[in-house]
């Protein structure tokens, strides 16, 4: 059955997000970066991989990634700095409570969501629905934890960005083996992607680890759509 969640008031536009110059990163740690098999990082907003204050980024030979690395370095500090700004911003907006937290077979449209339970769960498969609107927000606040399933996927409809899709985890997030992920995360502890997992946007991480395995990270910037040029007579 498929679920349509529509918050109680929702800004085309969204909230004011500053994420700074966390932006360029794709994937962010606290105190360890671990990687197993080989992972690719890239993006048009950038593939920069860092680390701080911890210093410990093991299996990066096997990581290929268009942007930086910055391991326990200034630019690392100024990022984790930028992060907090951001976890703030997204932990802001007033959302629409939702009774449960599993998320698969529904389709999202633009708002901000979290839970009684104060976690999000994907076990199948999750529609972010931005209805033709391009800069559409979505905001999912978990106080907890973020998990997914093996093989559970997203997908984006009518117009809807990884770019505009937030999700601020108050502990931990897993992502599961093979699965597809889509959204910029901002956890206060560990985020987890398991093997062969696929994300669309970005791992940042506050005080934790980043543990990848044989991943695919595309951290793309939005879009603006071209207008339709108006006929002449």
């Amino acid at each position: 059955m498929t679920i349509f969640l529509y918050p109680a008031t929702t800004s085309a536009a969204g909230p004011t997000i500053r994420p700074g110059t966390t932006s360029s990163f794709a994937v962010l740690g606290g105190t360890t970066i671990t990687n197993t098999g080989p992972t690719t990082i890239s993006g048009s907003a950038g593939g920069d991989v860092g680390l701080f204050p911890g210093s410990s980024f093991t299996g990066s030979t096997t990581v290929t990634m268009s942007g930086v690395p910055h391991i326990a370095d200034a630019v690392a500090n100024t990022a984790q700095t930028d992060l907090v700004t951001a976890f703030d911003d997204i932990s802001a907006p007033t959302p629409t409570i939702r009774a449960t937290p599993e998320l698969a077979s529904q389709i999202v449209t633009p708002g901000t969501y979290a839970t009684t339970e104060g976690t999000f769960a994907n076990s199948g498969s999750l529609t972010l629905d931005a209805q033709g609107d391009a800069s559409a927000v979505f905001i999912f606040q978990a106080a907890s934890t973020l998990i997914t399933s093996a093989g559970s996927t997203m997908t984006l409809l009518n117009g809807a960005q990884a770019c505009n899709v937030y999700w601020k985890v108050g502990s931990s997030a897993t992502l599961g083996t093979n699965s597809t992920f889509i959204g910029r995360i901002y956890a206060l502890t560990t985020i987890t992607a398991e093997s062969g997992a696929s994300i669309q946007g970005q791992l940042l991480a506050r005080t934790g680890a980043v543990n990848l395995n044989a991943n695919v990270i595309t951290n793309a910037s939005c879009t603006t759509p071209t207008p339709t040029p108006t006929p002449t007579a």
